[in-house]
């Protein structure tokens, strides 16, 4: 195999270069937007081609949420030209591609954990572009995989983890919503997840979803942050999502069923508390 990991300096780039790097001997190329601008489809060619590309994955993403209703144009560059162009490059070549998606391709109304053939209805710009992206690559290049994930966190960058490590430093009390339920999702469990899909002996394309074990509320989670780094100085205190106004909307139900993932490349899921522990002492390290 020879891998190209696009988005390499974010959360999941950084996780697949650990990962990677200990559990293969492939040549990987770890490109950002430094070495490789996605949203131009000649250099994306030229670099699947004259590197001879076998697999891309794909973590190039704009993620912030409520920026992207204003930046609707820089949010649709990242999240479905790129990947389009990522597509052609892929099916020029006939490399695989591994594309990370996201539960806010869901409205949040279910009852239940969300499965892969359940009907979209992305209430957000940011999540329109994320589906517009799967639905380009589906077309584009079907022998595609899609991993849809959730609330990613890990060592690197910024997320939930980290705010809510500083905040409970900085505050005696913080107020997190507790009405929006989903599952927390260590980058290191995926980059792991991903691992297992090059090294399975077969490659069955599709969307598949992969998030930790369980569910819970952001104020859990940012409870049991602060639970587990012992600091009894911080209260959390639950608020509801209207107390805490955001100019992009929010699915209040978001949980992945991960079942296919679990059936079809035998991948191993821990709790998300479990990995949220190892993930906290890894940042102690820092």
């Amino acid at each position: 195999m020879r891998i190209l990991v696009t988005g390499a300096n974010g959360q999941l780039g950084n996780e697949l270069r650990i990962v990677l790097a200990q559990a293969i001997s492939d040549e990987v190329f770890y490109t950002d937007k430094e070495e490789l601008d996605l949203t131009n489809a000649k250099a994306v060619a030229d670099f699947v081609v004259n590197n001879d590309i076998t697999h891309i994955i794909n973590c190039a993403a704009y993620t912030n949420v409520d920026l992207a209703e204003t930046e609707k144009l820089e949010c649709n560059a990242i999240n479905v030209t790129a990947v389009k162009n990522i597509a052609m490059a892929a099916d020029g070549n006939g490399a695989k591609v591994i594309h990370i998606s996201t539960d806010y391709v869901f409205d949040g109304t279910a009852h239940r954990p969300y499965r892969e053939s359940d009907k979209v209805n992305p209430i957000s710009q940011y999540g329109t572009t994320k589906r517009s992206g799967e639905t380009a690559l589906i077309a584009l290049a079907p022998d595609s995989i899609i991993i849809r994930t959730a609330w990613l966190y890990s060592p690197f960058g910024k997320n939930f983890v980290k705010t809510i490590l500083r905040l409970s430093k900085e505050q005696n009390e913080i107020g997190v919503v507790c009405d929006q339920i989903g599952t927390p999702t260590y980058a290191h469990d995926l980059a792991l997840a991903i691992l297992a899909i090059l090294k399975c002996h077969q490659w069955v394309s599709g969307i598949y979803h992969f998030t930790d074990e369980g569910a819970c509320s952001w104020y859990d989670f940012a409870k049991t942050i602060v639970k587990l780094t012992e600091n009894t100085d911080c209260k959390v205190k639950p608020i509801l999502s209207d107390d805490f106004p955001r100019p992009a909307a929010r699915p209040y139900y978001s949980v992945l069923d991960r079942t296919r993932i679990k059936a079809t490349y035998g991948v191993t899921i821990p709790h998300w508390e479990d990995s949220l522990e190892d993930c906290l002492k890894r940042l102690k390290e820092l």
